[in-house]
């Protein structure tokens, strides 16, 4: 009865022995290359949290690279059954350029911000200062860094204007030199101002002793001699001590008794005979 099989039934057994493998091979590989694609996927992910990146970054990274491998999984199987896939990725290409001409801004913020969670040039509770801004960094995200300033504003700077900047961490070295300058008169002992300054900074627990705090001489103007005052203090202790040495250095050398003078000028007046 099914020796000699109508035309239609051997075509359709031919297109079936032909198609059928190659939609099996299809689906083999589909299958096997998103197990692949998931094993891959939880390696880089262990590997990246092994290397202490930060979260944001692993997770958004991970999650493009198995989306990059699934995409080639399935042109993979279609190029199986005998799509042509060459249009397909044609349009990937051009989709993927009208997108990035799109966002070439936020694509340059993202690889941005990616440089500064990789490179790490300050963290979480640093003060630095950097795109004409200063503050105390709250917390770094994928496209934008966010600074609290010292008058409590919350600035969001964009994270490719702080890595085309010079970036200041004043934090990263974990101790800060105060530059201060005490005038006395010409008719004061340079001595006695420097011993009386040296000994309030000797009193201040807050100022380190090494390095040892520093006074001298820093310029002689026409109206005072200008003397420098440079204790090192940790980060944390800056701002303090910045205002208690001014406000303790002016009130001890009133004690000392020096002066401390002020732009003067002498007019002459001559009566014409």
């Amino acid at each position: 009865m099914f020796s000699n099989p109508p035309e239609w039934v051997q075509t359709a057994q031919e297109l079936l022995t032909k198609f059928g493998l190659k939609t099996v091979a299809a689906i083999l590989i589909f299958v096997i290359g998103r197990w692949v694609a998931k094993l891959l996927k939880n390696l880089l992910q262990k590997m990246m949290e092994r290397a202490k990146v930060d979260a944001a970054i692993v997770g958004f990274t991970v999650s493009l690279v198995h989306a990059a491998m699934m995409i080639f999984v399935v042109l993979a199987a279609l190029g199986q059954v005998g799509v042509e896939t060459t249009s397909f990725i044609a349009v990937l290409g051009a989709a993927g350029l009208a997108v990035g001409l799109a966002l070439q801004g936020s694509l340059s913020n993202f690889a941005s911000g990616v440089l500064i969670l990789i490179f790490r040039p300050f963290k979480a509770g640093d003060y630095i200062e950097g795109a004409d801004t200063a503050g105390v960094v709250k917390t770094i995200h994928i496209f934008t860094t966010t600074l609290t300033t010292l008058d409590n504003k919350r600035v969001i700077v964009p994270n490719s204007k702080l890595m085309s900047d010079n970036i200041i961490n004043y934090s990263a070295e974990g101790k800060r030199r105060l530059d201060l300058v005490a005038c006395i008169s010409y008719g004061d002992s340079i001595d006695t101002a420097k011993a009386a300054m040296m000994d309030e900074l000797t009193k201040d627990e807050r100022v380190l002793k090494d390095p040892a705090p520093f006074v001298g001489v820093l310029a002689m103007n026409d109206s005072s001699i200008d003397l420098a005052v440079r204790p090192w203090v940790t980060v944390a202790d800056y701002w303090d001590v910045f205002f208690t040495l001014n406000e303790r250095i002016k009130k001890r050398l009133e004690e000392e008794g020096c002066t401390i003078p002020f732009p003067q000028r002498d007019v002459h007046i001559y009566k014409e005979d």
